[in-house]
């Protein structure tokens, strides 16, 4: 079995106040694996831990307690951040430089040079969609646009994780779906890919695995089809039948030569399991 590509153990982050004689608990007790490939999805309210826990991921925040460890390093080894690519929610960029001028300096960074910087950078303006908009300043592109130069320079060392810290924070619906889009193609081509959001349609659409911070607690983690399972009742066409009446209805759709195409069980939306989660 392969290593994973998270691994985070009984780890717990406080933060002392200023002036006081005590402290916050940002994260508690926590315990959390994303498996290599997986799109996985952090999500919680507003001052639940999901940052805390990112950038202790990242190795940018110590933990109090406990390790993380990132495909086998722990990730307060510098050596641990070559495998990943991280878009902050808020990023910056020198707005003066074009989009591929912007790539060719991440690209450097990074260590590129000569043909194949030149290369990347046309993969990378290709990939997000913006080949067109390659020599423009970045003090011109839109929101979507900026998220999207992010994620490219986020890839452009070619990482095997991609850390994404909302990455649709204030995008039109249009800029959301193409980066919705990216991701999926990131899963497509083998790259893990970590998240957090707010927008849980979005997450529902894209992640294998969600895992759900109340009060720096993981209250809910499991795969996103199990999670939203409703136990005890099976859809058909109809609702409030027995398992008998579904099986009665399959022999009669059988024998009059048609196919049952499908029998599941009912979903709750990421929302509901999202806000019954928290709820204090």
């Amino acid at each position: 079995m392969s290593e994973p590509a998270v691994a985070v153990t009984g780890v717990t982050k406080t933060f002392p106040v200023p002036f006081k004689r005590q402290s916050v608990i940002a994260v508690r007790d926590l315990n959390l694996q994303v498996e290599a490939g997986q799109v996985y999805g952090l999500l919680g309210p507003n001052g639940s831990g999901k940052s805390t826990t990112l950038k202790i991921i990242l190795g940018l925040v110590s933990p109090t307690r406990g390790t993380a460890e990132i495909f086998g390093r722990e990730s307060k080894e510098v050596a641990s951040r070559e495998a990943v690519g991280f878009l902050p929610e808020s990023p910056y960029f020198y707005k003066y430089l074009t989009g591929a001028e912007t790539l060719r300096f991440y690209g450097k960074l990074c260590g590129l040079r000569g043909p194949k910087l030149v290369t990347r950078v046309d993969e990378l303006l290709e990939l997000v969609g913006l080949t067109n908009a390659r020599d423009r300043r970045l003090g011109g592109y839109s929101k979507g646009m900026l998220q999207r130069i992010g994620l490219a320079q986020a890839l452009v060392h070619e990482p095997r994780l991609v850390v994404l810290d909302e990455p649709t924070a204030g995008v039109d619906p249009v800029g959301s779906r193409e980066i919705r889009d990216l991701i999926l193609d990131l899963k497509r081509r083998g790259i893990t890919v970590l998240l957090s959001s707010h927008l849980l349609d979005q997450v529902q659409e894209v992640c294998d695995r969600v895992g759900i911070l109340a009060d720096g607690i993981l209250v809910r983690d499991g795969p996103v089809d199990e999670l939203l399972a409703v136990e005890n009742r099976t859809e058909v066409v109809f609702e409030n039948g027995s398992d008998e009446l579904g099986q009665q209805l399959e022999t009669l759709i059988r024998a009059a030569g048609g196919q049952l195409i499908e029998r599941r069980k009912s979903r709750k939306t990421l929302e509901r399991l999202f806000l019954d989660a928290t709820r204090k």
